[in-house]
């Protein structure tokens, strides 16, 4: 089911300009996603036609003291599905000037669930915002301060993460976690599906919804397991991660097409790239060469079924893999970015011959930004007390470290900065180009 990537990128695209010319395989679950996009959105005055106060571009008196005094809310609550009900909660929230900047409607049968996108004063409390709701008829109000990204529109946003997703086969539990908020994703292989009690035989083929829990087929035959505590799905919230999923199932196995040539210090050439099931062999070969050594300190003990642990290793469906190969074609380091829940871990394996060359720092470094892009606060490294080599090029990294050990394992986490992804220069190696 490959399909050439630039092609499905044009079709995104161009969804609405070539609406007619957008395969089918591509235009149901895309469509799918906008139609669940939301009901109504209401921009606030400052975003309409009004002319501006004047025509020097001067902001009116007080209107950077009053930004900077405003927070910016997430809400969501339920209300009576009746008239004026909606009405008199807008109007409660007006009197107290907070300005609805969207709003997205959810019909249940109980009920009508509203999410809203709210400018408040800055010194409101969360616990006060939802006493004004519950007052204004309001109930099971969920509040969470929200940023600037949660400015864009709701189809906007929808098409961005398809597209993440149609390039990128990576990207799935990436981007139901940024549609479905802070939640926690989990893939249930096929064959462990049935021992953690959500056996692939008992979820249908659309998926099931149970209140905080969603579960959806993954394409290779597995689960993928979405869980929110505290705050129930929604059947919108439901159809937009099944659309996500169906899109990626037809897309079949996909990964990004670049690739970065390096020079190492001492004159020789090698290629870093993105790297999935398709090179299991060629891994499995490079695990041959490795010593004993050299893997007990990957896996922390003696290796055993190397088909079952670089399946899931090189599986995009729990995180992003680079693989390290020489002018040849030959692999001879791996670097894993690991979705473990709401939890990142990066795995190195770099075969012994080209140890101590920069071939690990630089695959971290990158697996670090990789992870720092998508938002991670966080990174964390399990290896050996005796691992020096992995513990240098976790400080290496220049970021705030913390240390664990016990029993002579070590963990060490990474605190990241998401808007400004970490940037590891090439101690041994200096880039030559890019494809």
């Amino acid at each position: 089911m490959s399909r050439d990537l630039s092609d499905v990128t044009d079709a995104l695209t161009h969804l609405f300009a070539h609406g007619p010319a957008v395969p089918a395989m591509l235009l149901a679950p895309v469509a799918a996603l906008i139609a669940t996009a939301g009901v109504r959105t209401r921009w606030s005055q400052r975003h309409g036609q009004a002319p501006p106060p004047d025509d020097t571009g001067a902001r009116p008196p007080g209107a950077e003291a009053e930004a900077e005094a405003s927070a910016l809310w997430r809400m969501r609550t339920t209300v009576r599905d009746a008239p004026g009900s909606l009405a008199a909660l807008c109007a409660a929230l007006a009197d107290r000037r907070i300005d609805i900047l969207s709003l997205q409607t959810h019909p249940l049968a109980e009920g009508t669930v509203d999410e809203f996108l709210l400018r408040a004063p800055g010194e409101l409390a969360g616990s006060e915002l939802a006493e004004l709701v519950t007052e204004a008829g309001g109930a099971h109000t969920w509040t969470e301060r929200a940023d600037a990204h949660d400015l864009v529109d709701a189809p906007t946003r929808l098409l961005g993460l398809a597209t993440r997703t149609a390039l990128d086969a990576a990207e799935l539990p990436l981007a139901l976690r940024q549609l479905l908020g802070r939640c926690t994703i989990r893939s249930l292989p096929a064959s462990t599906a049935g021992s953690a009690g959500s056996a692939v035989d008992d979820v249908p083929p659309q998926g099931t919804l149970e209140d905080t829990v969603l579960r959806l087929r993954a394409p290779e035959g597995g689960v993928i397991s979405v869980e929110r505590p505290y705050l129930p799905f929604t059947p919108a919230e439901f159809a937009r991660a099944r659309a996500l999923a169906e899109l990626d199932a037809r897309l079949g196995p996909r990964l990004p097409r670049g690739r970065d040539e390096l020079t190492l210090s001492e004159g020789r050439n090698i290629t870093v790239r993105r790297a999935d099931t398709r090179d299991v062999e060629a891994a499995k070969a490079m695990h041959e060469r490795c010593s004993a050594r050299t893997l007990g300190m990957r896996y922390h003990g003696p290796v055993g079924d190397a088909d079952r642990y670089l399946n899931h290793l090189l599986s995009p469906r729990f995180g992003r893999t680079l693989a390290v190969q020489t002018a040849s074609g030959r692999i001879v380091g791996l670097g894993h970015l690991l979705w473990d829940g709401d939890e990142t871990e990066v795995a190195l394996l770099v075969e012994d011959a080209w140890q101590r060359r920069g071939v690990g720092a630089e695959l971290l470094g990158r697996l670090v930004a990789m992870a720092a892009e998508t938002g991670c606060e966080s990174v964390y490294a399990v290896t050996q007390a005796s691992n020096t080599g992995m513990v240098a090029a976790m400080r290496g990294l220049g970021l705030p470290l913390d240390y664990q050990i016990e029993e002579g394992t070590l963990v060490v986490t990474a605190r990241l900065a998401p808007a400004s992804p970490a940037a590891v220069p090439l101690a041994h190696a200096e880039r030559i180009g890019t494809d």
